[in-house]
């Protein structure tokens, strides 16, 4: 083959369809760019046991990246190494008090592959059950132990703009956060400095590929930094305005095969 590139595949709104399925025509399409030398990998903010099964049904052999950067490491190779870059407990302890003035929802921590909530809550663990996971109720205050690995607060639209404004002003050294759409109004919470595109950059040195041969994909505010990154930075026909003015190309929809479109017209028609 004449260049390796590397393809990173955000899961959410990017890789899979609406109904979180990966299309067939997507999966034929990054089979053969794999049986052509290429490199695919996910770039998630899930963390890895609720990204694990679209890693295994895609057959991928390289590291990922989970929770927006915050952990990286590669599945088939324990002696690949681990990058994980938690949160530190005395900050999130802070944020956990102040946010209590904002009549919060819920507060959930996840420690890895333990998820600590503040309040008992059926249907958000519902919605955050995939894969093995052991979950503690309680305040986190006195239950959490260890420095995790990020920060969801669930609150409602009103006052979510009002915990992210004090998170600018008071944290922002400290910490990452960004808003998530439906289903829920939520801030996450990562270190300050961690984003996919960190995550990325290291898989790309570890197979010697350069930036300008880093095909991205992706659709809301946590994919800028990795758009930006990417010599190929792809935002989807159905991603937010900003992805789609921070990439250097658009794409069709998760809905209309839009990966599979644009590589197979990068990569395999020549």
């Amino acid at each position: 083959m004449k260049d390796k590139h590397l393809i990173a595949l955000d899961l959410d709104g990017t890789l899979l369809k609406d109904d979180k399925t990966i299309s067939e025509k997507t999966k034929a399409v990054l089979n053969q760019v794999q049986n052509d030398g290429h490199v695919v990998m996910i770039s998630t903010g899930r963390p890895y046991r609720a990204s694990e099964m679209y890693y295994k049904e895609l057959n991928l052999q390289s590291p990922i990246v989970n929770f927006n950067g915050a952990f990286v490491h590669h599945p088939l190779d324990a002696g690949w190494g681990v990058y994980h870059q938690p949160l530190p407990l005395e900050a999130v302890k802070d944020i956990i008090e102040i946010s209590n003035q904002y009549s919060i929802q819920n507060i959930i921590a996840e420690v890895m592959d333990h998820i600590y909530l503040h309040y008992h809550d059926e249907k958000l663990i519902d919605f955050f059950k995939l894969g093995n996971l052991s979950v503690t109720y309680g305040d986190l205050r006195n239950f959490l132990k260890n420095d995790p690995t990020s920060l969801l607060i669930h609150s409602d639209e009103k006052n979510v703009e009002k915990i992210n404004s004090y998170l600018s002003e008071t944290k922002a050294e400290v910490i990452e956060h960004r808003s998530w759409g439906a289903p829920y109004p939520v801030i996450e919470i990562v270190k300050h400095g961690i984003n996919k595109a960190i995550g990325v950059k290291k898989v790309a040195d570890y197979y010697g590929i350069p930036q300008s041969r880093v095909i991205a994909f992706g659709d809301e505010d946590n994919d800028l930094e990795m758009l930006e990154f990417a010599g190929h930075g792809v935002a989807m026909g159905n991603a937010i305005d900003m992805a789609k003015h921070v990439a250097k190309d658009v794409t069709l929809s998760n809905e209309e095969d839009g990966i599979a479109v644009y590589l197979e017209e990068l990569l395999l028609k020549s």
